[in-house]
């Protein structure tokens, strides 16, 4: 094994606008402001893991163009290893969000990340494999790959279909709840098969149930939001770090919601991103206790 963590999925270069109100047909209207940043959901959550000192890589498509030249460089000065990211004859994908206080529209261009493949041969180097916006195909033969070879996997399922094939072979499943009562009916933690299964709630909050059936609420922090893009992705980072550290499923749900109330402060899914070092200190300055080299 030569990385501690790769990331699949998505790489999009996120144009954020926030307006006072949404215009209405043929309109046009000022933003009262914008970001432009990289993103792509497990990306967003490689990039937490890499600032935390991990040994991260990438398998996703990029463009040959501007974007895609900056998605290497990004992962490079940050120490992503970008063997597994193909470059291909297609624009690199596009995200535009218009974002009025908690109402957010958005609309994406896939473009490269259609031509995504897997490298079996880049990811059997890997300790842990984190999904995020995959094809069911993509899914269930990872976990598959995964699962023969000793490799934990976390899977943020989001929108697609969950399969029930390998739902028992998943290390780390994270949902929202919407996301969960839609896939099993209730919010009854038993219906699924993955080993840790974490649930963020409306309203802030997690349910977690871990391998021993174990089920608990984590309360979450109170934040003033300015942009939810990519607080999930925050969020699977801290559960990611925790599990492979041997923490429990409670604490290590307890960083990411940590993570995801920085990130919810700013605009833009890597804004908030800082190193390890300062992660301690907020914990520290909002009263949550975490095992950080196991104190």
């Amino acid at each position: 094994m030569e990385l501690d963590v790769v990331g699949i999925g998505n790489l999009n270069y996120d144009i954020i606008l926030l307006v006072d109100r949404f215009p209405e047909f043929h309109e046009k209207i000022n933003a009262k402001h914008a970001h432009f940043g990289l993103g792509g959901a497990a990306a967003n959550t490689i990039s937490w893991l890499a600032h935390f000192g991990l040994k991260t890589g990438y398998i996703g498509a990029v463009g040959r163009d501007e974007i895609g030249d900056v998605h290497f460089s990004y992962f490079r000065r940050i120490g992503v290893d970008t063997g597994g990211i193909r470059v291909v004859e297609a624009p690199s994908g596009v995200a535009i969000a218009l974002i009025r206080g908690e109402d957010k529209r958005i609309v994406k261009y896939p473009g490269a990340n259609l031509l995504k493949e897997v490298d079996f041969e880049y990811l059997s180097r890997a300790g842990h494999v984190h999904m995020s916006s995959n094809p069911v195909e993509t899914i269930v033969e990872v976990v598959k790959f995964a699962h023969e070879r000793g490799i934990t996997v976390s899977l943020d399922i989001g929108e697609a279909p969950l399969p029930r094939e390998v739902e028992g072979m998943v290390d780390d499943l994270m949902m929202n709840e919407d996301e969960y009562r839609r896939k099993f009916g209730s919010l009854d933690p038993s219906l699924s098969l993955a080993k840790n299964l974490v649930i963020t709630l409306n309203g802030g909050g997690a349910l977690v149930r871990d391998s021993s059936g174990k089920v608990s609420e984590i309360r979450g922090l109170s934040a003033q939001v300015v942009d939810s893009t990519g607080a999930g992705d925050s969020f699977a980072a801290g559960v990611i770090y925790g599990v492979i550290n041997g923490w429990s499923l409670e604490d290590s749900a307890r960083l990411g919601m940590l993570l995801a109330y920085l990130t919810v402060q700013k605009v833009g899914a890597r804004s908030a991103i800082v190193p390890l070092d300062e992660v301690k200190r907020i914990a520290l300055e909002v009263g949550l206790k975490l095992p950080f080299n196991g104190d």
